[in-house]
């Protein structure tokens, strides 16, 4: 079986993101958020890429996966996240061809969904991983990475 990581840098700084990435032999992080943008220091997208390239991790960003913004607004009111992922379920199935980029890659090297949120149950990345380990009929396995730690 072949994992597919996922975290969410939540609490985290660029670097414990980075030792995290780095203790898991992460070799390529796929950015799933719609806006790669972060208040934090480090973790924009620019800077990340950076960051990682000096780590020797690739980092392509897939606005295709990410969670729209009245989405992500309709759960800041209230949504309950059981109806989100059912709906972002359904967004996910016209994404066949970013799906199958990161299918791809993860099947080539240790490859790590990136979100914001720390709790993997209440992120939308946990259900993009969800959906590979379904299209691969169980070869690729969704991996948590840090949650809890």
């Amino acid at each position: 079986m072949t994992p597919i990581c996922t975290a969410g840098y939540e609490g985290r700084s660029a670097d414990d993101l980075i030792e995290l990435l780095s203790a898991n032999s992460v070799q390529v992080v796929i950015d799933v958020r719609e806006r790669p943008l972060s208040r934090k220091r480090g973790l924009s997208k620019s800077a990340l890429s950076e960051r990682l390239a000096a780590e020797g991790v690739d980092y392509i960003h897939m606005r295709e996966l990410g969670n729209p913004k009245e989405y992500r607004d309709a759960l800041k009111r209230g949504w309950a996240f059981e109806e989100f992922a059912m709906t972002f379920r359904t967004l996910l199935s016209s994404q066949v061809e970013a799906l199958e980029l990161v299918e791809e890659l993860a099947l080539s090297k240790r490859a790590c969904l990136l979100c914001f949120e720390a709790d993997p149950a209440q992120c939308h990345r946990s259900l993009v991983a969800k959906v590979l380990a379904e299209m691969t009929d169980g070869a690729i396995e969704v991996v948590h990475l840090g949650y809890g730690h």
